[in-house]
């Protein structure tokens, strides 16, 4: 299996939804991916709902049954290793690709385990892995941290919320009922607008009741050990901290992008070179497929319209095996 047609980067749910189609069309491939199956799921909260109700997350036909309309990371989770057992798809699970060489007819690609030849690549590497950095002097301190799993390590405790997107207002929520004493921060005039909807009332009451205290216009000048300094309209202000989780988001990693050549643009969301009509990026048979082609533009792709890239993929890859056999 190591002289292959296609080597998909990335074993997230479009990763998978890539190997349904190459499993449906006869290619020989294999999934890397560099951690567990669906990795950057199984780093998310762990009481998080999607956004999305469940059909739209269902791949290969097979029904996504939850609970509740919007399903939980624990069903996601479940559901995706459903669909890899179902299609037997070839997933290598902790096998990290790490360099990338272009051939005369392929792509040498060696991972930490193993050396492989394709013909393609398609790289799905989502967006979880790189935290936008605050750049702050104590972002290094041990009580920094970008990731939030559960509200437990926090009872009792003072913790500051950076951000007011979805997952800060998640983190503060969850902390805050379970008796944290929680304060956001947000570098904006208001919480985020994109918020979920049934979650918004519930974080504007909170803050409007003074549970949960939030400093708008505000960013972060510095931490210590037992503060955060803030920049506030009002001026500099030091608040007592025992904890500080920095929801700012997180990015791709362009590493392998830029190792094989593939073009990003110069403006600030860094979007990568492809065609949108077969996900083929400005190198030829390398095939960019789910959210790393939005760039540092992480709202623009999610699971549900990024599912169609992989039939858009493979249908190109068959075309150009027909075009070579004549």
């Amino acid at each position: 299996m190591n002289n292959i047609d296609v080597l998909i980067i990335g074993g997230g749910p479009i990763g998978l939804a890539c190997g349904i189609e190459a499993t449906k069309a006869n290619l020989k491939y294999v999934i890397l991916e560099k951690g567990t199956l669906t990795n950057s799921l199984f780093n998310y909260p762990v009481n998080m709902t999607f956004f999305s109700t469940s059909e739209k997350l269902e791949m290969g036909k097979i029904p996504f049954m939850s609970l509740a309309n919007k399903p939980t990371r624990t069903e996601a989770l479940e559901y995706y290793r459903r669909v890899q057992k179902h299609y037997d798809l070839k997933v290598k699970l902790y096998e990290k690709a790490e360099l990338i060489t272009k051939l005369e007819n392929g792509f040498e690609i060696k991972s930490s385990k193993a050396t492989y030849q394709a013909r393609h690549i398609i790289i799905s590497t989502g967006f979880y892995d790189l935290p936008n950095l605050m750049d702050v002097p104590g972002e290094n301190l041990p009580k920094v941290s970008h990731y939030y799993k559960e509200p437990w390590p926090y009872i009792g405790q003072k913790i500051l919320v950076v951000g007011g997107g979805n997952s800060a207002v998640d983190v503060a929520l969850e902390t805050w009922r379970k008796g944290a004493d929680v304060t956001m921060v947000m570098k904006d005039s208001m919480v985020d607008r994109n918020v979920k909807y049934w979650v918004l009332p519930d974080i504007e009451n909170r803050v409007k009741e003074g549970c949960i205290k939030a400093y708008f216009n505000t960013t972060i000048k510095e931490i210590t050990p037992s503060t955060v300094v803030l920049n506030t309209p009002g001026g500099e202000e030091s608040v007592e901290n025992d904890f500080v989780l920095a929801m700012t988001g997180y990015k791709p990693n362009f590493e392998l992008l830029e190792q094989i050549g593939v073009s990003l643009n110069l403006d600030e969301h860094r979007q990568p070179c492809y065609d949108e009509a077969n996900q083929e990026s400005n190198i030829p048979g390398v095939y960019l497929a789910g959210v790393v082609c939005g760039g540092l533009n992480t709202r623009e792709f999610f699971i549900e319209n990024s599912i169609a890239h992989a039939e858009s993929i493979v249908r190109d890859i068959k075309r150009k095996q027909q075009i070579a056999s004549h």
